[in-house]
């Protein structure tokens, strides 16, 4: 190989035809020097002095080289250093197995982009009509009860994809997926913190190959028309022009649909500003939602105007997303059967994860065999999917929720490498009820338009039909409950600009029934049941015998959709033709029948004539 000159931007390494640029930044007061590594050697075959070029930037390039025949990394002040730009590390290739840079274990990768994408794009889902999923690539399928081949990878989280397609989502939110030291002090499972940022992790790659691997799950979730968002909780230290290099990369290399970032370390302004990430979905944490949600389920008061503020939050606009369960805290099944957080085996005395959960365990902590509680824990957990999927922002659900994962009330499993940490698909079989009415709520939400407007309803009649687009109701209809100690909410969306059915959602998180007065909306619509907590499926629509109120059992909630009169009159008139069609045609066929057999007779009469 033979030195030439580099070129110090863009920043890390850049691979051509004919030679390979290194470049990085490094204060002028340190010495540098660039190692090369024979692929797999733990000891460097070639060592460069790298000179500042301009400013900290230093750069050298290599000819003659074949890229994949090498490896490398930087000696800074005697120090072992990986590029903070490197796209692919090896010596990580295995989960958990502790490697020492300093003693040359881990070494960057000359990556080379040969990738077939066939035809690959991102999605483009818009967020009205986004159905959320957040998961750990590793966590995800590496317990047993998974069933695949390749647990714990992104291999895995394929041979997922026909379960979350039927499940009904189309968007998943993956942690951190970056490498990173998972075997510390404490393990960090979770994988926040420092890590090099650009490079896949290798770990999570059934063939050890982090880069191909995350390609491949990307590729396999778009044909199934899933878009995946990477987590990218970038450390405080992290150069700040890095981050927004760092996201580019993802969309052009690995066609990310979106990140979920931290805007206290990465400059949002920026980020919405880059033209290159104009189309990326771009996404923050949002606690209030759940925060709210979470109160008002387990009855506190004075909720309800708050309630309706994120009911009919639009999430586009503040790039947030929906939740009542993530993985820092509770699962839903925790959430319903723990008071408090029970973190003793994460070896911090319980004084790690949150304090403040809104949880409430049902008149029992933890695991229950009486039967009320159980029940009342299952009612919870239908409850708090329909504040999820009724509301009109973008709803993502945390894995394993759908069918009772528990943690055993750990609530930070930040260093759970283990059954608990894991998703447990056990449940699949044992709740395949809630699973069910997760499907078909999920169902439920993408038929109704009015459920998913593309913008923020106003409470205003756009329509001119008389009554508003979304209205809100308590015992009294046309009444927003105003008392402190009220717990009950009716919400009404018209479906007269999207020409769908109305629906009418009553909220009753007391624990006392309550009669709901239904709003009067015409007299060609009529209203019929077709969920409720206690039912926890969709049933076959019910016309309730009273068009004026419904009876709500203590913490429960119904839904009711209006059919027009006119509508079901149509189709009995459909009916009663179809029935005078078919009366009509026996006739014809009797009376055609009665003429064969006098024809047969007709012999036989002559004769005896």
């Amino acid at each position: 190989m033979r030195e030439v000159q580099g070129y110090p931007l863009p920043l890390g390494v850049q691979i051509s035809k004919d030679r390979v640029n290194f470049s990085i930044a490094v204060p002028a007061d340190k010495d540098c020097q660039l190692l090369l590594y024979r692929t797999g050697r733990k000891k460097p075959c070639r060592q460069f002095d790298m000179k500042p070029m301009i400013g900290e930037v230093r750069c050298i390039a290599l000819e003659d080289i074949q890229p994949g025949d090498y490896e490398y990394n930087y000696l800074i002040n005697k120090e072992v250093v990986t590029d903070p730009y490197v796209k692919a590390i090896a010596g990580k290739e295995r989960w958990g197995v502790k490697k020492e840079l300093s003693e040359h274990e881990i070494r960057g990768r000359l990556q080379m982009s040969d990738y077939d994408w066939e035809g690959d794009h991102t999605l483009q889902i818009p967020y009205h009509q986004v159905i959320a999923y957040s998961l750990h690539i590793r966590g995800f399928t590496r317990h047993p009860s998974s069933k695949v081949k390749a647990k714990g990878t992104f291999q895995g989280v394929i041979e997922k994809l026909e379960y979350l397609k039927d499940l009904g989502i189309n968007q998943i939110h993956c942690m951190p997926v970056y490498e990173f030291e998972e075997c510390q002090i404490y393990r960090n499972y979770w994988g926040y913190g420092a890590g090099s940022y650009f490079a896949p992790k290798s770990a999570y790659s059934a063939d050890g190959d982090g880069a191909r691997g995350l390609k491949d799950m990307v590729k396999a979730c778009h044909r199934s028309g899933i878009e995946v968002v990477l987590e990218m909780p970038f450390c405080t230290a992290a150069d700040k022009m890095m981050m927004l290099e760092c996201l580019r990369y993802y969309v052009m290399e690995y066609h990310i649909d979106g990140f979920i970032l931290n805007p206290f370390v990465v400059s949002m302004e920026s980020v919405h500003a880059d033209p290159f990430l104009k189309n990326t979905k771009i996404m923050e944490h949002e606690l209030g939602f759940q925060t709210v949600m979470r109160r008002f389920l387990k009855g506190d008061e004075g909720m309800i105007h708050d309630v309706i503020y994120w009911l009919k939050h639009h999430s586009k606009e503040q790039g947030i997303f929906n939740y009542i369960t993530d993985q820092n805290g509770f699962t839903l099944n925790d959430l319903v059967s723990y008071d408090a957080k029970h973190n003793e085996e994460n070896g911090e005395h319980n004084q790690d994860g949150p304090d403040y959960n809104y949880s409430w365990n049902c008149g029992a902590e933890g695991p229950s065999r009486k039967k009320a509680v159980m029940e009342l824990r299952n009612h919870q957990i239908f409850n708090a999917y329909f504040l999820l999927f009724l509301a009109q922002g973008t709803p993502c659900m945390l894995a394993g929720d759908e069918f009772g994962n528990s943690q055993k009330g750990n609530n930070n499993v930040y260093c759970q490498d283990n059954p608990i940490g894991w998703t447990d698909w056990r449940g699949l079989e044992k709740k395949k009820e809630l699973h069910d009415f997760v499907k078909e709520l999920i169902a439920f939400r993408k038929s109704h338009p009015i459920l998913t407007p593309e913008r923020e309803l106003q409470g205003i009649d756009l329509s001119c039909c008389g009554v508003p687009d979304v209205s809100y109701h308590g015992e009294e209809a046309w009444q927003i409950p105003g008392e402190v100690s009220s717990r009950q909410l009716g919400v009404y969306y018209s479906g007269a600009q999207t020409k769908s059915e109305d629906c009418y959602v009553a909220y009753n998180m007391h624990w006392l029934p309550h009669h709901f007065a239904i709003p009067t909306i015409g007299k060609n619509v009529e209203w019929y049941l077709v969920m409720t907590t206690k039912d926890g499926v969709l049933c076959e629509a019910k016309k309730l015998e009273n068009q004026k109120d419904v009876l709500l059992e203590e913490r429960s909630v119904a839904i009711l959709v209006g059919r027009r009169i006119e509508e079901k009159k149509s189709r009995s008139e459909k009916k009663s033709i179809h029935t005078a069609k078919t009366q009509n045609v026996n006739k014809i066929e009797k009376r055609q029948g009665a003429e064969e057999l006098c024809k047969e007779e007709q012999p036989a009469r002559e004769g005896k004539v």
